[in-house]
């Protein structure tokens, strides 16, 4: 029952020694980069891949295992580059955004211009050639000042473009990916009236006429659609096939078959656009099938899983940017005499706000760190995309608490990141979703 000194160091070897061999059976990592900077655009050459495994952290210095929130030198870079940038160039507009509802074009012409915009793009295509852990990372701070715009970059690194550089031959490639890096918005329209969570019961159809198809039907709540140039298009060619049948296309804004319809007024995210999207008689050249036929189920399945864990960042992101924000404010306003910061009441709220958010940054990156080492991570990114969006709203909600009469007002940023974080229980896979697949994975592992 009690170990002497010499067995709990005999102990402690075995355990050492046990974890010292999974460690070499289960990692091998080499985060060697280099980095340059063009334009003021963020351009970062990862000379090898970074390699993780599902139980122990991806970044190593020297042979030393760190935790999976640990960045690289050059992942700080991005870090410090777009956190400044979201507060010199984003913030000042912020609050006009949501109040109009629009995304300002400077701001969109700036996200081009830093690189962000195709972060994962490889730099043969004008991208910034980074990883996609590079890209949560820039979502999450983006999302810090204004989850809109973080929305806006996720959709457009972690959907568009890596369903064009995934799936894409090298003529689409050529063709669509330096101008989703360069200054045109990508949009990717699978969801409909009646087909939201049940997402294959979609009913736009495309009709084969010679070399080109024919598109029909009207896609709804499309993210990015007010401003984007390029869309994929998600059309069932055989409903015979049922969810078989489903294929991606690449429709251009100069299609006269496309049209972009009603625009939701909705409670958060407003200067994000979401809108209606009419395909009628819309000739899309076989050229401008994604992938094979019939596979547009495959790909927006692999690409919404990698999208979740975009969300799941965003929603980290916003409610780190509602604890900035509340805590100065909690260490200047007094009450009976001292800072209400020094309350114990506060301290424990607060402190289980930021335990929340480093939870949720960890599921996170480990998440992202799993996709990048080609791991499955399908449960990780559902369990983060989950956890994090529940932390998103419980975080907003204790910080209107805390901040009491000012945090109800527009005059603090609060209230917008608690209308902000709904959203990230609905889009990307709901809530009920996630817990189905994660239910279905837990099911599987003990079977």
């Amino acid at each position: 029952k009690t170990l002497t000194k010499q067995g709990r160091r005999m102990m402690s070897r075995t355990v050492n020694n046990f974890v010292s061999r999974r460690l070499n059976k289960t990692i091998s990592c080499n985060n060697t980069y280099t980095s340059a900077y063009h334009h003021h655009s963020m351009v970062i050459r990862p000379s090898h891949s970074i390699t993780s495994s599902r139980f122990y952290s991806s970044a190593t210095t020297e042979g030393k295992y760190m935790p999976v929130t640990s960045l690289t030198e050059e992942e700080q870079m991005i870090k410090e580059t777009v956190h400044r940038f979201a507060k010199e160039k984003i913030q000042p507009l912020v609050i006009d955004m949501d109040c109009k509802a629009y995304m300002d074009k400077n701001v969109l012409k700036e996200c081009f211009e830093q690189g962000i915009m195709g972060i994962e793009t490889p730099t043969q295509y004008g991208g910034s050639g980074m990883s996609f852990t590079s890209s949560i990372i820039a979502i999450e701070e983006l999302a810090k000042i204004d989850p809109s715009v973080s929305v806006m970059v996720d959709v457009q690194n972690t959907l568009v473009n890596t369903t064009i550089s995934k799936y894409g031959s090298e003529e689409q490639k050529s063709k669509y990916l330096p101008r989703l890096a360069k200054d045109t918005v990508g949009s990717f329209c699978l969801s409909e009236w009646g087909s939201g969570s049940d997402a294959f019961a979609l009913r736009t159809k495309a009709v084969k006429d010679g070399e080109y198809y024919i598109l029909d039907g009207t896609k709804a709540w499309i993210t990015n659609a007010n401003e984007a140039g390029i869309f994929i298009v998600m059309a069932n060619i055989d409903f015979e096939k049922g969810y078989k049948g489903i294929t991606a296309f690449i429709v251009d804004i100069s299609n006269e078959g496309i049209h972009v319809g009603k625009k939701e007024d909705k409670l958060g995210i407003r200067a994000s656009s979401t809108c209606e999207v009419n395909l009628v008689n819309c000739r899309v050249h076989q050229n401008d099938i994604l992938g094979d036929l019939g596979k547009g189920y495959k790909i927006a399945i692999e690409c919404l899983n990698e999208g979740r864990i975009g969300i799941a960042a965003q929603m980290i992101g916003l409610a780190q940017g509602a604890l900035d924000v509340t805590i100065p404010y909690l260490n200047e306003r007094k009450q009976f005499g001292k800072p209400i910061s020094d309350f114990q009441g506060m301290q424990f709220t607060y402190a289980e706000a930021a335990t929340d958010i480093m939870a949720g940054r960890v599921l996170c990156m480990n998440a992202a760190r799993m996709k990048e080492a080609g791991l499955p991570f399908v449960a990780e990114a559902s369990m983060a995309k989950l956890f994090c969006s529940q932390v998103a709203e419980r975080v907003a909600s204790k910080c209107i608490n805390m901040l009491g009469g000012v945090g109800f007002t527009k005059e603090f940023p609060v209230e917008k990141f608690y209308r902000d974080c709904k959203i990230g229980q609905i889009y990307e896979g709901t809530t009920n979703i996630q817990l189905q697949t994660i239910a279905k994975h837990v099911q599987q592992s003990y079977k």
